[in-house]
């Protein structure tokens, strides 16, 4: 019987799962809806229904060894989703106990920066890196550190949120309720905001000033760059000065072999990687400078989530299976 770990991406639209084995094969997946239910108990029914349906047609020729859940906010030690400020449910949801109410398997959780660090361990860029750092660049900036093989938790299970560093403590109000933080300026978001302050500043034509911020995206900015749109090619290196200065803060602190960019602006490719990379490098401590590797994550596809979320169950199984070969 095949042995398959089952992945959870927590999203504030939807939350998607899929079946994985331990070579990051995708056996099935699906979703739920995250944001239309307002009563956490239906949604974690849904969730267990959803799960319990794929399972079913997969038959009896594979047996599920673990959960991996990836979510905003999410505490590793405590199996908690805190005050994520993009989900319906406010607070402190334990969402480990919570789903065990449905399915007693064992489960693992994270924030979903983390899970997608240890998805690039396990299955992308960095499978035989022990030091790097994994930044996730959608809605908001998320990041995940590795430092000898073995993810940064810190004391609270909180560590790593580089999104969150101030680059202006004048700047851009931030879903944390502070300002500047530099997912502000280095996001899907962020980038957008910087496209309608460019657009004020910038007075020749541009093909985004029609466009409304609800409706803009990152993939139009980088549309728009590609065919040359001055105010789209100015985002770009505004963010990549802003992302790249905050980077080289970053090395200071674990020297990392490489850094990855995981998400939707990371696919703007050179737009974003040529003025982060100059700017991570010019801003650099003089010990550090050309040893660090910006790269792409390996783990780009639709299914990218649910498979760092999977992972994080064949991680924690290796550890146990370690510790036990010790004894």
């Amino acid at each position: 019987m095949k042995e398959l770990a089952i992945g959870i991406d927590i999203g504030g639209t939807n939350t998607q799962f899929g079946f994985v084995d331990r070579e990051g094969n995708i056996v099935s997946t699906g979703k739920v809806s995250t944001q239309t239910h307002e009563d956490i108990k239906l949604y974690f029914k849904d969730l267990y229904e959803g799960i319990s349906s794929l399972q079913e047609r997969l038959g009896d020729k594979y047996s599920v060894v673990g959960v991996g859940v990836g979510a905003p906010n999410g505490n590793f030690y405590k199996g908690t989703v805190e005050h994520a400020p993009n989900l319906r449910w406010k607070g402190i949801i334990h969402f480990v106990d919570e789903f065990k109410q449905f399915w007693d398997v064992p489960t693992v959780l994270t924030n979903d920066a983390n899970a997608a660090a240890i998805g690039e361990m396990m299955y992308g860029g960095a499978r035989k890196m022990k030091d790097f750092i994994e930044i996730t660049l959608g809605t908001g900036l998320g990041s995940g550190f590795v430092v000898n093989g073995q993810l940064v938790y810190g004391n609270d299970g909180f560590a790593g949120e580089l999104g969150h560093t101030v680059v202006n403590p004048y700047g851009r109000i931030c879903g944390c309720g502070r300002r500047g933080c530099l997912e502000t300026y280095a996001s899907a978001t962020g980038i957008k905001r910087t496209v309608y302050k460019f657009l004020a500043d910038i007075t020749e034509p541009s093909e985004l000033r029609g466009v409304s911020f609800d409706n803009l995206s990152a993939k139009m900015i980088t549309e728009a760059a590609e065919r040359g749109d001055r105010v789209a090619l100015e985002a770009f290196e505004y963010t990549g000065r802003v992302l790249g200065q905050k980077l080289a803060d970053a090395v200071a602190i674990t020297s990392p072999e490489a850094i990855f960019l995981f998400g939707g602006l990371a696919l703007s490719g050179d737009y974003i990687f040529e003025p982060t990379k100059r700017n991570m490098e010019e801003n650099m401590l003089n010990i550090f400078k050309d040893k660090v590797k910006l790269l792409p994550s390996e783990l780009q596809n639709d299914n990218a989530a649910v498979l760092g979320a999977s992972a994080l169950v064949w991680k924690e199984l290796d550890k146990v299976s370690k510790t036990k070969i010790k004894l």
